[in-house]
């Protein structure tokens, strides 16, 4: 019974590696992922390639349907090595092949078409051409649209549906971009890990292949994406979300500490100020507090004062000088970069 217990474990996680479209397995990298699963069953006798061998050739002639096994190669790059070769890789020859097929429950359903209808219901979602296979599988009925976008958001939008596709299925990509101050095209190898918006502009954030740092560009920057199954995918950093916290829009200066910025606005903006903040940590200054900060910055006594805590980069100076009737107080470093833009608006027009 163990015998035939840890026979089905890997037989199901073979089947998962074999049905994978976005990734290509050798038979060694099979061994090396199921000796890295297995102990999450509880079974911690690791598996040797030739045990693999041996499950692939049972996977292949002895169940009751015929399965056709697809043999290929890809490039591929050692990381032992620093060489490039040639990746002998195995597959189902039939892309929408499983073995094992799974039916919803009747919850499950009512949640994944609820879902489907929500997302269904951004207008312009080109290339996500999943949701309607899917949606006709569930029976979904088509319902005027509850949720829409501005089409400003969705430039390139072939090319935002084909990059959600690939962080899904965590695989290496590389990306042909171009800067926006510079008409020249350069590949970048990464491991895409998050679409993101901002101001009206998506961008994808990934691990470069080479240093791991990570980077960000814009989808309309971006000329083509190629995915490359012979790479491996680098996981993302635990603290991926959390690191966008304590900046406002996309730049990530490592070398900036976390500043806590205090300004003033007039009436007239505060309420504007209020309610769309300029980062999540903003807070409105009052009482006490609040006069403790105009006799120390000689600040009147009308308009709001409010904080806000995150790194210095261009987007959160640019939000600092989009207001004419707001002045920053503190710290100086953010003072002097909201004057030198100030400075460089002014010799624009005068």
């Amino acid at each position: 019974m163990p015998a035939n217990k840890n026979a089905l474990t890997r037989i199901v996680l073979l089947d998962r590696l074999l049905a994978d479209r976005y990734h290509a397995y050798s038979i060694q990298d099979m061994t090396d992922i199921l000796n890295r699963e297995l102990p999450i069953y509880g079974q911690e006798q690791g598996v040797s390639k030739r045990c693999v061998e041996k499950d692939l050739k049972y996977i292949e002639y002895n169940f009751p349907e015929l399965i056709e096994f697809e043999k290929y190669s890809v490039d591929a790059h050692s990381v032992a090595t620093d060489r490039p070769y040639k990746k002998r890789c195995i597959r189902y020859a039939d892309p929408t092949f499983s073995i094992f097929t799974s039916k919803l429950t009747d919850e499950e359903k009512g949640l994944l078409t609820a879902a489907l209808s929500t997302i269904g219901s951004f207008d312009g979602l080109d290339g996500f051409g999943w949701l309607n296979d899917f949606s006709k599988r569930l029976g979904l009925v088509e319902q005027e649209p509850i949720i829409q976008m501005s089409k400003n958001l969705l430039e390139n939008r072939t090319l935002m549906a084909e990059i959600f596709s690939v962080i899904r299925a965590k695989s290496v990509i590389k990306i042909v971009y171009s800067k926006f101050n510079d008409s020249r095209s350069r590949d970048v190898i990464l491991s895409p890990y998050l679409l993101k918006e901002y101001n009206r502009r998506w961008y994808v954030i990934g691990g470069a292949d080479d240093t791991g740092k990570i980077l960000n560009f814009a989808l309309d920057r971006i000329s083509s994406v190629e995915v490359l199954p012979g790479f491996e995918y680098r996981p993302a950093p635990d603290d991926l979300c959390e690191r966008y916290e304590d900046i406002v829009g996309i730049t990530y200066n490592e070398d900036s500490p976390v500043y806590r910025i205090i300004f003033r606005v007039s009436d007239s903006s505060a309420p504007y100020i209020r309610t769309k903040p300029l980062h999540g940590s903003q807070k409105e200054l009052t009482g006490e507090r609040a006069a403790e900060i105009r006799r120390k910055y000689s600040v009147p006594d009308d308009g709001a004062i409010f904080s806000i805590e995150c790194k210095e980069n261009y987007e959160l100076i640019r939000e600092l000088t989009a207001f004419a009737d707001m002045k920053v107080l503190t710290p100086e470093p953010i003072i002097t970069s909201v004057k030198e833009r100030i400075k460089t608006l002014y010799q624009n027009y005068f």
